[in-house]
């Protein structure tokens, strides 16, 4: 059975230690994060956003410790010696709350924000914050965020919350215009595999420059999900469903067959590799370097299917993908979504 992969699981990093360094692409956020702290003026609300696999939990995680912190450090961070940060590492502080769904792909539901409500009425223990950290908040239904604005427009004392979401579109207006917004934002490809690069010497056998440039394009520039690339067997799926999509192409495979054991797989991922093929496909049409493809590896395959491929074809099959991802977040059959996929694809290549 093959590795389910951390950013379509949602995994939910329950244990919380006292981070002693920050990532190298947060440095300007952090900053601004400490000004709030130097001018004792700390926002009853943020609203931390950026794409997945950039840190947002982790900065968030930093901030909230620094606040709870009875000592903290000349450059903001928590000491993690005093007992705040102990009991932070223990999962045990009474004044740093978590919300997240109860079990992945689920919702934030009205129940737990009615708990979070009851549970801001009593004051704080310690002499510092109380911090909630709500993750991801685009995940609480209508009604829990119905509810939450409560917790908005009558904060409580020497409470902060902070929002995590990569969709800050989904979030209610009436919610966002009470936060004040932090944005964490893509580093260039060079620092992500910079980072990658250290951060994986211990890695045996040490990957390659070209392995590396895979997994940030797979990762679409996230570095943490490019580390999770790296450790797990995702560059090694998706070479496979690669080639079983050029066996499609090839008229060697049915499509349905394929749908059928794509089916079993996590869908996000698979529906953005294909993208990312026909986007290249696109750019080989126009003749662009390979160095700017999403996918500089599998660039001889793609020109010599570029070169027999009508563009209006090629355009239509990425409206279908486009519309795809929205339904991603829908009860969908993936099976049939697949079989739609894969099939246009089919007829695609057969009018060659």
């Amino acid at each position: 059975m093959r590795p389910e992969l951390s950013y379509v699981l949602q995994a939910w990093h329950r244990k919380v230690t006292v981070p002693n360094r920050l990532l190298p692409w947060q440095q300007h956020q952090w900053e601004h994060l400490c000004s709030y702290i130097a001018q004792e003026r700390i926002p009853q609300a943020l609203l931390i956003t950026g794409n997945k696999g950039l840190g947002k939990q982790q900065l968030a995680n930093q901030f909230a410790v620094a606040l709870l912190c009875a000592t903290p450090q000349a450059n903001g961070m928590a000491c993690g010696v005093c007992s705040s940060c102990l009991l932070v590492n223990a999962e045990t502080h009474p004044d740093f709350i978590q919300v997240q769904p109860e079990e992945p792909g689920k919702g934030i539901g009205i129940g737990q924000i009615r708990s979070l409500i009851t549970r801001l009425t009593l004051k704080p223990q310690f002499e510092t914050y109380r911090v909630v950290i709500v993750n991801p908040a685009d995940k609480m239904n209508n009604a829990a965020a119905n509810a939450f604005l409560k917790c908005l427009e009558e904060p409580t004392e020497r409470t902060v919350i902070i929002l995590i979401t990569e969709k800050p579109a989904k979030l209610p207006a009436t919610i966002i215009s009470r936060c004040q917004k932090l944005a964490v934002v893509t580093p260039d490809k060079e620092t992500v595999v910079e980072w990658l690069d250290k951060t994986l010497q211990s890695k045996s056998p040490l990957l390659q420059r070209g392995d590396l440039l895979c997994n940030v394009s797979l990762a679409q520039g996230a570095p943490l999900l490019a580390l999770d690339y790296a450790n797990d067997e995702t560059l090694t799926l998706r070479n496979e469903s690669f080639n079983a999509w050029m066996a499609i192409a090839k008229q060697l495979k049915s499509p349905v067959i394929i749908a059928e054991d794509w089916h079993k797989l996590p869908a996000s991922p698979l529906i953005f590799w294909i993208t990312s093929w026909i986007i290249d496909l696109i750019k080989c049409s126009y003749h662009t370097k390979v160095e700017n493809l999403y996918n500089p590896d599998l660039s001889e395959p793609l020109q010599g299917l570029s070169q027999r491929l009508e563009l209006k074809g090629l355009y239509k099959l990425y409206d279908l993908l486009l519309a795809s991802r929205q339904r991603l977040d829908t009860q969908i059959n993936k099976q049939l979504l697949f079989e739609e996929i894969l099939i246009q694809w089919h007829e695609l290549n057969r009018s060659k």
